[in-house]
């Protein structure tokens, strides 16, 4: 041991209690809502992926003879005004 013995490196400084309250707190809040986030962003992420894989799964609807007769008829009508 070559370091000489000082004050401040034989003892760590001793924080007041109530700023080691707040800091205990506040780092508590801190990683909860972090864990809340990250479980937040997994699921939505889980879900976008279900999703994409249940739409690419199911095939396009075809367009009907009545839905196709009503857009032309709503453009016909338009047009008119």
């Amino acid at each position: 041991m070559t370091d000489t013995i000082t004050r401040n490196n034989l003892f760590r400084p001793v924080p007041s209690k109530a700023q080691s309250k707040a800091d205990l707190t506040d780092s508590t809040a801190r990683a909860l809502i972090k864990a809340e986030a990250d479980s937040r962003q997994a699921k939505s992420q889980r879900l976008r992926q279900a999703r994409l894989e249940m739409e690419a799964r199911q095939p396009k609807p075809a367009p009907t003879k009545a839905r196709a007769a009503k857009k032309a008829k709503g453009v016909a009508s338009r047009r008119a005004v």
